[in-house]
């Protein structure tokens, strides 16, 4: 087997952008999109979508996986997870290349400083955060991975995570190709959040693209995509920039760093649960950053965004906002010779 270089293997977010999503998959393109934009984001690398092939090729002919996942089409679902599962499984017993691990080493402890700072391992699919098809929430992600072997099996699960039956009966829904898909794995540094969320370039709503709609709650952003906390909700004029609404959750909880790795759930304190986590400073300058990003990438996007302890401002991702996005594209009606026909087609063709 032919040795594999750091560059087959990994990129660093500095040298990849939207025209990677093949080698990086769309949330590492976007991580290196957004850093050549002039955008802060934590440091990271990318565990290319090459290293996934090199990694999966014995199992894909072994286990024959494109057959094998196009014939869970029109299955039921006991037979999907069941297949799945023995597809994770087998996948999770293979050992890396033994080149391909140390390349991935040693980017670790250089992004790390020698293990020092926690990463993210996040999974990046190719046909992850596009325009036409969303993956978000459907492959893992793990947060303040504290070690080498846990940032390895992290990885593993992310490529693992590619065969679950949620992703696997959404791809076929779709009809996505399985030969042209691949998992590429995100390795970023974590930022130890005094308060995180989302924000949509359009209302998620109403479709309203006057404005940005943003979420934020103490700790990491976690807590509000499992919908575990009820975040503050402001909506914010892009040509005023006027907050023009404030609502104002009871923020029970928070996502904090645990000591051994991962997260844990900590109550909030009494008098923070129902205090703004951001002042209007900040929201503005978040809405700010939101309408560079969207002016960048030319569409609404939704973005994630974190807040670290010195009030810096860090984008963790945007993607393109689809909700709205494929309202816009729904089939208008076929022109007909006579305005009356349209009325007449819909009765059912008979005069």
């Amino acid at each position: 087997m032919a040795a594999v270089t750091t560059i087959q293997a990994l990129a660093w977010f500095s040298e990849i952008d939207l025209h990677s999503v093949a080698s990086v998959g769309g949330k590492g393109a976007s991580l290196g999109e957004l850093r050549r934009a002039g955008i802060s984001i934590p440091d990271g690398f990318v565990l290319t979508t090459d290293a996934f092939r090199l990694f999966v090729a014995t199992l894909r002919t072994a286990l024959q996986l494109d057959q094998r996942i196009d014939a869970l089409r029109g299955q039921d679902n006991a037979t999907l997870n069941a297949e799945c599962a023995r597809i994770r499984a087998a996948l999770m017993q293979q050992q890396s290349p033994p080149e391909l691990q140390s390349a991935v080493s040693a980017a670790y402890q250089l992004l790390s400083e020698q293990g020092q700072h926690a990463v993210a391992v996040r999974s990046s699919a190719t046909s992850e955060d596009s325009a036409d098809a969303s993956f978000a929430g459907l492959q893992d992600t793990y947060l303040w991975v504290r070690s080498e072997a846990a940032m390895l099996e992290a990885v593993k699960l992310c490529w693992a995570s590619l065969y679950n039956a949620e992703s696997v009966s959404y791809r076929l829904r779709l009809g996505l190709p399985e030969a042209q898909l691949a998992m590429a794995v995100v390795i970023q540094r974590m930022v130890n959040s005094h308060c995180s969320g989302v924000m949509f370039t359009r209302s998620p709503t109403t479709g309203d693209r006057s404005v940005i709609t943003l979420e934020g709650s103490w700790g990491l952003g976690s807590a509000i995509v499992s919908g575990e906390v009820t975040p503050d909700k402001f909506v914010i004029n892009k040509i005023t920039r006027e907050i023009t609404r404030r609502d104002i959750g009871c923020k029970l909880m928070a996502h904090v760093p645990s000591p051994d790795g991962g997260i844990l759930e900590q109550e909030v304190d009494a008098e923070r649960q129902q205090q703004p986590c951001l002042q209007d400073a900040q929201i503005l300058a978040l809405a700010d950053i939101a309408k560079q990003v969207e002016l960048h990438y030319g569409k609404p996007q939704d973005i994630e965004w974190a807040l670290d302890q010195d009030g810096n401002i860090l984008l963790l991702q945007s993607r393109p906002e689809t909700v709205w996005a494929n309202k816009d594209k729904a089939p208008v009606a076929t022109p007909t010779a006579k305005p009356f026909d349209h009325i007449f087609k819909v009765m059912g063709g008979k005069r």
